[in-house]
């Protein structure tokens, strides 16, 4: 059981992060990769993920990242660095400075948890060597990039529905009512200023007078999560709880299926991956497509006005234009 007492001046500081974080939907899917929860709304994710890390050749990275991030108990909280961001950037960036003691120190940690040294692969990290810092960060995004990203519509708009119902709560009654809210959840009871949830082990969770960032994830099954550091920032991670079939859902009411018969499955594909700048070695990576094919696609999309590309040093990024975004939303209705 995890309990949570606010005073009067913590529950008026209570907030709803705008959207759903990144790396915690990194991590948390993670977890469902090693694990059958949530079966039937999840196994078919867990089919179509592993098959595209499998054709982006992103198996080894994957294996590596579920070391860090075993399914059960601890995983170590330099991992999902956000109070609620939405920039996977923003994120990355603070993992890539996470000081060298904290990582020694929660890596250390993760292996004594499970009796075991830390092995040699994992040393350079805890060690907080730069190359070893760049490829971790290189690791999250190339596991996000397939695994996370491809579902983001459907992510957000279930993040969307929740934070609105909180927001109607809010101007209802107040931060009272927002936290009441959450009553809706299996096990969570929330009246008073005292918040009571499932938890893997029973811990209070002292917000000592600071504020308490609620973090809605999709991949977050059952219980909630929140950071073991207790000096850093509190969040508490809870379930947005997709039904079963929501992927098939997804797909039958996916624009991308009509866009597809007009320019190609493949480009479809492409265009729908630009929601943020890519590369063409990223584009590639992500669809399971050599880098000459992914090139040849950018150079028609952009061609036909539906992408832009612009040099940015070293990297050319691609971006889908507004003719791209009106192609995929489809017909207005």
């Amino acid at each position: 059981m995890l309990r949570v007492d606010f005073s009067s001046g913590e529950l008026s500081r209570l907030r709803v992060a705008p959207g759903v974080d990144p790396l915690w939907e990194t991590a948390l899917s993670l977890h469902l990769l090693q694990n059958r929860q949530a079966a039937l709304a999840f196994d078919p994710w867990r089919r179509e993920a592993r098959a595209a890390l499998g054709r982006a050749g992103l198996v080894p990275a994957t294996r590596a990242l579920m070391g860090l991030c075993p399914p059960t108990g601890y995983f170590p909280d330099f991992l999902t660095p956000g109070c609620g961001d939405t920039d996977l950037d923003t994120v990355l960036d603070r993992v890539l400075a996470t000081p060298r003691r904290r990582l020694a120190a929660e890596l250390l940690r993760l292996y004594a948890d499970t009796g075991r040294a830390v092995p040699p692969g994992v040393r350079p990290l805890a060690e907080g060597r730069p190359e070893a810092l760049r490829r971790l960060a290189r690791s999250l995004r190339g596991y996000y990039t397939v695994a996370v990203e491809p579902y983001l519509s459907v992510i957000r708009t279930q993040a969307a529905a929740d934070r609105a119902a909180r927001a109607d709560a809010a101007l209802l009654r107040g931060a009272e009512g927002l936290l009441a809210g959450y009553d809706e959840l299996p096990g969570w009871r929330c009246e008073s200023g005292k918040l009571r949830a499932p938890y893997p082990v029973d811990r209070e969770l002292r917000l000592q007078g600071r504020s308490l960032t609620l973090v809605p994830s999709f991949f977050c099954v059952r219980a909630p999560l929140a950071l073991v550091d207790e000096e850093l920032p509190p969040v508490l991670v809870h379930p947005l709880s997709p039904e079963p079939q929501w992927l098939a859902r997804s797909r039958r009411a996916d624009p991308v299926s009509s866009v597809a018969q007009l320019i190609g499955a493949s480009r479809a594909r492409l265009l729908r991956q630009l929601d943020r700048p890519m590369t063409t070695t990223g584009i590639a990576a992500a669809l399971g497509l050599a880098a000459s094919t992914a090139s040849r696609h950018v150079s028609v999309l952009r061609d036909a006005g539906l992408l832009s590309s612009r040099r940015q040093g070293v990297r050319v990024l691609h971006r889908r234009t507004r003719l791209g975004d009106d192609l995929l939303a489809g017909p207005p209705r």
